[in-house]
């Protein structure tokens, strides 16, 4: 029973990389991803109260929709919590962005259930039902993914620490558009092995439709690129970019120059 406040880091989720396989019959898309998680993000707190509510503050509280329509309301929803909880959400991740933001969010409240009350055997299932990256983000380690992203399995992690930088242009992308523009070409599965591997030699399938409906993404792909990262893509649907560093010193000196239109943050993978 939850007696006093909780907190829970929302971390950003990155697609190291992204295979598009096919179309389904159901309309999605067969996929085969690998998620890795930085060390920042929303910000999310809960505390006890007579029916929930939800507060949303931050840089990108804005770009929310309020109510039963957020994704934290519906993750609520779902979930034992008591009578009910008042959820106090700092959005620092921009919507629409490729880093899973409101999903992140959401699997910020399953591990607040989690640690108050424990979570249902079907939590995985209930993750689901809000959005294909939920399921990764209530864990937040990295994993390989599959069928529509839901489906998950381990891949070895010796990225932990990896220095990061996310950049975004400050320009939202909704991701039907982006799979629209998939040119339908499977260019083959992912690599076996470990994090290091599958991202090195991976890629994401997205990015030519993302660029096509935004054409600053390439922009920030091409200036990352000249900032010293040994691995430059951009995340998800788009159109948030990252680039991972050898070390911080790297990282630091790349995010002191990030030009001032565009949003970033510095961290490191989990």
């Amino acid at each position: 029973m939850l007696a006093e406040p909780g907190s829970e880091t929302a971390f950003a989720k990155i697609n190291l990389a992204l295979h598009v396989r096919g179309r389904r019959a159901d309309g999605y898309h067969e996929l085969e991803t690998v998620f890795a998680f930085v060390d920042a993000g929303d910000a999310v707190s809960v505390t006890p109260a007579a029916q929930d509510q939800l507060r949303v503050s931050g840089e990108f509280a804005d770009a929310l929709g309020d109510g039963g329509n957020n994704i934290v309301a519906k993750a609520l929803a779902l979930l034992p919590h008591g009578p009910g909880w008042t959820v106090d959400l700092v959005k620092r991740l921009p919507v629409a962005a490729g880093l899973g933001g409101g999903s992140a969010d959401a699997g910020a409240v399953f591990r607040l259930v989690e640690r108050h009350f424990g979570l249902p055997e079907n939590w995985h299932t209930l993750a689901a039902s809000l959005g294909a990256d939920v399921p990764a983000c209530v864990r937040s380690v990295a994993a390989r993914g599959h069928g529509t992203g839901t489906d998950l399995g381990e891949v070895a992690n010796d990225l932990a620490g990896a220095p990061v930088l996310l950049v975004n242009p400050r320009v939202p992308l909704a991701t039907g558009p982006v799979f629209r523009g998939w040119d339908g070409i499977d260019r083959g599965a992912l690599p076996t092995g470990d994090l290091r591997r599958v991202a090195v030699h991976g890629r994401n399938d997205l990015e030519p439709g993302a660029i096509a409906l935004v054409p600053v993404i390439a922009e920030v792909l091409a200036w990352l690129a000249q900032t010293g990262g040994w691995l430059v893509r951009m995340s998800g649907s788009g159109a948030t970019c990252f680039a991972l560093y050898d070390d911080t010193k790297s990282r630091d000196a790349a995010a002191a120059k990030v030009p001032a239109a565009w949003w970033h943050m510095a961290g490191i993978l989990r």
